[in-house]
């Protein structure tokens, strides 16, 4: 009867690891785009400190999903048909990318092998998902969310790093490939928005997302454009701003819905953001960019306070990393 009792309770599986989802990478983007913001802001040694936060909490994530893939493959193959998220997987390579900037004046050589590891992969899951997105799948519009924007903001982070290395051309070919499915999924789903249902509660936070596409787009921009603030340039970081303002108007509507691990959407586009702000005013001179700038920091730093305390009591509860 013992060895019964003991076959069943090693076989017994582990549900929080079995639904830990792959949309809690988006928590490592979040913080990684707070270090590069305050590195933006100019607060250096507070950067390097989040940076290493950020590291630990990658490195986390990285070991709790290899333990996923290896003892639950079916979970893993479920989130990777899951038409949501799908686009949830080029997240984990996003922080991979964000650490490459980040560790390339301390730690050039390490930047550099982490950017061309983030910038392979990153090929390789474009053209995976693009082609699932075009497959004999049929996706109907309900499955559209702004999430789907997650692969084409991965695309234009890549260049970030390019320019740094000495590879422009490498640079310009991630650039236009993310610019490209920004447009055509920026048309899809504004058409899911306005005519068909709305989004569910747990994916309105998405919404945020509209923000990171031309934010870092800007970022990207100046990089591949030697730092000039032209045509392109203020097209870009006032679109940025006008999803901002469209974003604001939908705050107090998602304050109001039951707490999510999708609601750490809202970090790095406002993370974004503010990193562009600053450029943007570092360019032009302009300090009524930078006084904004410093707004958008502290709102970013109270959102990513506020997320960390939610989630952690969230996962005290046993609300997270249960089945959907």
């Amino acid at each position: 009867m013992s060895t019964t009792n003991t076959s069943q309770v090693n076989e017994a599986p582990a549900p929080w690891l079995a639904h830990f989802p792959i949309t809690f990478f988006g928590i490592s983007m979040g913080v990684f785009g707070l270090a590069l913001a305050l590195r933006a802001a100019g607060f250096a040694a507070t950067s390097g400190f989040v940076t290493i936060l950020s590291l630990v909490i990658l490195v986390m994530l990285y070991g709790l999903y290899a333990l996923k893939v290896l003892r639950y493959p079916g979970q893993v193959a479920e989130e990777w048909k899951h038409p949501v998220k799908l686009s949830f997987f080029p997240a984990a390579n996003i922080s991979l990318l964000m650490l490459s900037l980040l560790s390339q004046d301390a730690f050039p050589v390490f930047s550099a092998g982490f950017w061309i590891v983030g910038a392979v992969i990153q090929a390789v899951l474009t053209v995976v998902i693009v082609s699932t997105w075009i497959s004999h799948r049929a996706f109907g519009p309900g499955m559209l969310s702004p999430a789907w924007f997650i692969p084409a903001v991965a695309n234009v982070i890549v260049p970030l790093g390019a320019v740094h290395l000495g590879l422009p051309e490498v640079g310009w070919y991630f650039f236009s490939v993310g610019l490209l499915f920004w447009i055509i999924l920026l048309t899809l789903v504004f058409n899911r928005l306005i005519f068909h249902d709305p989004l569910p509660g747990n994916l309105r936070p998405t919404l945020v997302i509209l923000i990171a596409p031309p934010s870092v787009a800007f970022l990207a921009w100046m990089e591949l454009n030697g730092a000039r603030i032209d045509a392109v340039a203020h097209i870009l970081f006032n679109i940025g701003l006008f999803f901002t303002a469209l974003v604001v108007v939908q705050v107090p509507a998602l304050l109001r819905l039951p707490f999510a691990i999708s609601f750490w959407a809202l970090s790095f586009p406002l993370a974004a953001m503010t990193t562009a702000t600053f450029r943007y005013a570092a360019l032009t001179g302009a300090e009524g960019y930078r006084v904004a700038g410093f707004v958008l920091l502290a709102l970013l730093v109270i959102t990513i306070v506020a997320l960390a305390m939610r989630t952690t009591r969230a996962a005290l509860a046993g609300e997270i990393c249960q089945p959907d």
